[in-house]
């Protein structure tokens, strides 16, 4: 792994607070409207850089029968989010794998019956991401929505501003690739998926979609 993959290690502690002074709750928001599109049942989920395990409660509160792939680089990320799923759900705890590593640490037979990456694939360079995105795709099942809560390309100048400073604050204290929002809905097309449901949040400037 590079330090990009386990930098987070690094602002675990203060990650949470820093996105609630920064956006309130609308980066939980923007989570919850992408989570209306998890499928019910007894489905395969994989979460991958879910970072505290927030959105690991609300996934599990939501279709309390889902079996959980908790997907996580940072250790000390995935021991946070494990804390806090034994804290608040501790009769939830077999439906859940928590595993330490990057996409390349799914097995070649795994598949899901959805996919979830919330503020995770603005992190990464367009060639790291677009590896990322065509490895997630091999493990979705047909018709598998994959959900997504991110930031969306800056448009007025002080998104501009506010995302160039989040990036360079995240380069410097995790050591990220990316350094420019993607957009994630023309990557995710390139791949064959369409935006079937869209939520936006902070003024534009952050998004809860789904796709498939």
């Amino acid at each position: 792994m590079s330090l990009a993959d386990t930098g987070f290690d690094r602002v675990a502690a203060f990650y949470d607070p820093l996105a609630r002074l920064v956006f309130g709750d609308a980066l939980r928001q923007a989570q919850q409207a992408a989570l209306a599109g998890l499928p019910t049942g007894r489905t395969q989920v994989l979460i991958i850089g879910g970072g505290t395990g927030w959105v690991l409660g609300e996934v599990l509160r939501r279709q309390p029968e889902a079996w959980v792939l908790y997907l996580e680089a940072s250790a000390v990320m995935l021991a946070k989010s494990r804390e806090t799923l034994l804290q608040l759900h501790p009769q939830r705890a077999a439906q859940v794998e928590f595993r330490l590593g990057t996409e390349q640490a799914l097995g070649p037979g795994e598949s899901f019956d959805a996919i979830i990456t919330f503020f995770f694939l603005d992190l990464f360079a367009p060639e790291r991401l677009r590896a990322i995105l065509r490895r997630l795709n091999e493990a979705r099942r047909p018709a598998a929505p994959w959900l997504v809560a991110d930031f969306r390309p800056a448009r007025p100048l002080w998104q501009r501003v506010l995302l160039s400073m989040m990036y360079s604050f995240f380069r410097l204290t995790t050591g990220i690739s990316g350094r420019h929002m993607p957009d994630l809905a023309l990557e995710l097309g390139a791949l064959g998926l369409q935006r079937r449901q869209q939520t936006l949040f902070f003024h534009g400037m952050a998004e809860g979609s789904v796709f498939s």
